[in-house]
């Protein structure tokens, strides 16, 4: 019966979320959603900007911490989109919306295993709920800024759309911006030294190049060169060349060791926007990771980046929904994912926490 209301409040919660835009440092008014339905449950919670968070009611600063996190904004709705993508319709035992998958499902299952376990006595582990900003963005309003309010984490939850299946692994980002420079002079004569021309053997590594360690879970390190700037006008050689690498980092390197690789490879000048983006790996002996595999889940290696990669603490990302949906155009969760959601949440921590 518990599981049967836990389910119902989560529908609702989640059509009210879908309801209220809330793109990445926009989201004032879900905030607002998520702190009355934690208060209408008589449940103690602060905010901090756009962050919701609370503690269990029993809270005890001898035992260790569960933090449980996922994101509450969303991303614009693409051009695509043919329903209103703010008007959370029931459709086919499909709810849709904007935020529906990613991840509004993953957000109203961890608050629901929140409340679950919220007044429990004598449970082996504290439990934090964050429920965050700016995760789209990788903003600095988001997880980051709760962290220092929260206890010391041990380990974490980060709700992301994986079929409740558990990701044990997640890639780092590391976006570079480099240039090369050459000289400008006049296209028709032989003048000047083409930065496109200089930048090519450069870009030509980026491509080729592997990185010898490769992940169990993760596989192969991936870099792309995806932005490319050069010239002003047909008849000028051009003097710069700026690019910009995406690379995806995995639990073998360090940003500082794929930096030092890089830049011994390359001519051109190497600037990282951020270190912030790191790669995430837990064992599988973990106890919480145990207890997937005794529940039959799959476990894998993430190729997308997420709030994980902020969280200092081993960690899993796991929810409800598929990660194939998210930023889709006609957005949608299955209401029996929101209810698969739910149950996985609450049986995996019981299994650790009781």
């Amino acid at each position: 019966m518990e599981y049967e209301q836990l389910y119902r409040d989560a529908v609702s919660l989640l059509q009210e979320l879908i309801a209220t835009p809330s793109f990445s440092r926009e989201e004032e008014q879900t905030a607002a959603v998520l702190t009355r339905f934690l208060g209408v449950r008589q449940v103690a919670h602060s905010r901090t900007g756009n962050n919701v968070w609370a503690l269990n009611l029993h809270f005890d600063p001898a035992k260790p911490t569960i933090l449980l996190n996922s994101h509450h904004d969303t991303v614009k709705p693409n051009p695509a989109y043919t329903r209103d993508p703010f008007k959370p319709d029931i459709e086919d035992g499909k709810l849709y919306g904007l935020g529906s998958n990613d991840a509004g499902g993953c957000v109203t299952g961890l608050v629901s295993a929140f409340l679950h376990f919220y007044p429990q006595k004598g449970l082996k582990y504290n439990l934090a709920l964050a429920i965050t900003a700016e995760e789209e963005i990788s903003g600095p309003n988001g997880v980051e800024s709760v962290l220092p309010q929260l206890p010391p984490v041990d380990f974490a939850i980060v709700g992301e759309p994986t079929l409740t299946q558990l990701a044990i692994a997640e890639k780092g980002l590391l976006v570079l911006d480099c240039s090369v420079a050459g000289k400008a002079g006049h296209a028709a004569r032989e003048e000047g030294e083409n930065a496109i021309y200089k930048a090519l053997p450069d870009i030509e590594w980026f491509r080729t190049w592997q990185f010898p360690r490769v992940s169990e879970t993760l596989g192969p390190v991936k870099m792309s060169v995806t932005v490319i700037q050069a010239g002003q006008q047909h008849n000028v050689v051009p003097a710069v060349c700026n690019f910009t690498v995406d690379v995806r980092v995995t639990d073998q390197y360090t940003h500082e060791e794929i930096l030092e690789t890089i830049r011994k490879h390359v001519r051109c000048t190497v600037q990282p926007r951020s270190l912030r983006m790191r790669s995430s790996h837990i064992s599988k002996d973990h106890p919480f990771v145990q207890a997937g595999i005794r529940m039959g889940k799959k476990l894998y290696g993430s190729p997308t980046t997420s709030d994980q990669a902020l969280i200092p603490a081993q960690s899993v990302k796991l929810g409800p929904g598929d990660s194939a949906r998210s930023h889709s155009a006609d957005e949608f969760i299955w209401l029996q994912e929101i209810r698969e959601g739910i149950e996985t949440y609450i049986e995996l921590l019981k299994q650790v926490m009781q």
